[in-house]
């Protein structure tokens, strides 16, 4: 055996290597009850022992530390306020993840339009809502009774029908508002980068075709858009869940906006308050990811060949 390894490994750099021609049964047969070694990870072996035992130890503490107190979490965590203000919370993200997206794919076909107006302002309102706080936008338009006591529609300059903002605008409606705004300019970057991922012979061969130019864009470029757009937003959709928390700030209570309530009310149940809202934003947010990976399945159905 050791004579057939000493035939190998003293063949000079850049000759040809024994072939199995050139080895004898006997060679070929020891060489085969050897086996074949996997390449050793001394560093990865280390590596996971050592996240092991700290998982393992993080896991210890969770109950055996008695300041969790799990049988408090276990009373929270189903309680009536609790899940009324987990309803406010998806109702706010949802209405402000389709009112942003439907806004920014019109903002999206604004910047890469060739009117210098439309794309002027485009670029105005993103630049604008991606350098304002969302903590700032939600208290502005809180106060926005106070800057304008009325809104309405009419003749600029002319006649208008207005009604008062405290009448019009609920606190959910100026939360969905704010949330939106803000959310906009993000999905419009994201829309236009899946809009330009699409390649230009897409938009060729369809004009060639004759397509309407808005029937291209519905069945033809924002479909195939979608398989870059979907995961980006989808990460949007999550981060909207998360500032959703600082409605509070503006006197909807939300899910964080109820546990700081009670928080104030129960001041022994501080932490497991916040084990509650901690477990109900990870099953929302492992939600999307599994709605996710189901919508990516569906636009990449026609690239599962290629995978």
């Amino acid at each position: 055996m050791t004579s057939v390894l000493n035939r190998v490994r003293e063949t000079p750099v850049g000759s040809a290597r024994p072939t199995a021609d050139a080895l004898t049964a006997s060679e070929l047969q020891a060489l085969a009850s050897r086996g074949v070694r996997g390449l050793r990870h001394p560093w990865q072996w280390i590596a996971t022992a050592l996240v092991l035992v700290l998982g393992l130890n993080f896991a210890q503490t969770l109950f055996s530390n008695p300041a969790w107190a799990w049988d408090r979490v276990a009373h929270w965590l189903f309680a009536p306020a609790i899940l009324d203000g987990l309803v406010l919370t998806l109702q706010a993200t949802a209405l402000a993840a389709v009112v942003s997206f439907a806004g920014g794919i019109v903002l999206a076909l604004m910047r890469l339009s060739h009117s210098p107006v439309l794309k002027g302002a485009a670029w105005f309102y993103i630049w604008v809502f991606r350098s304002v706080p969302l903590i700032l936008i939600l208290i502005f338009l809180y106060n926005l009774g106070n800057l304008y006591p009325s809104i309405g529609v009419g003749i600029p300059f002319g006649p208008q029908l207005q009604v008062p903002t405290t009448v019009a605008l609920s606190d959910l409606a100026l939360g969905v508002i704010g949330l939106s705004l803000a959310e906009t300019a993000y999905a419009a970057e994201i829309v236009r980068s899946g809009l330009l991922s699409v390649d230009r012979g897409q938009h060729e061969a369809a004009k060639a075709l004759g397509i309407p130019r808005g029937r291209q864009f519905t069945r033809i470029v924002l479909p195939q858009a979608l398989r870059s757009i979907v995961p980006s937003y989808v990460n949007q959709i999550v981060g909207l869940l998360k500032a959703s928390s600082l409605l509070f700030y503006v006197s909807l209570l939300d899910l964080f906006g109820v546990v700081q309530n009670l928080q104030s009310t129960y001041p022994s149940d501080i932490i497991p308050l916040l084990v509650v809202a901690s477990i109900w934003y990870l099953v929302l947010t492992s939600a999307i990811s599994v709605v996710q990976y189901f919508v990516e399945r569906y636009y990449g159905r026609g690239l599962r060949g290629a995978r």
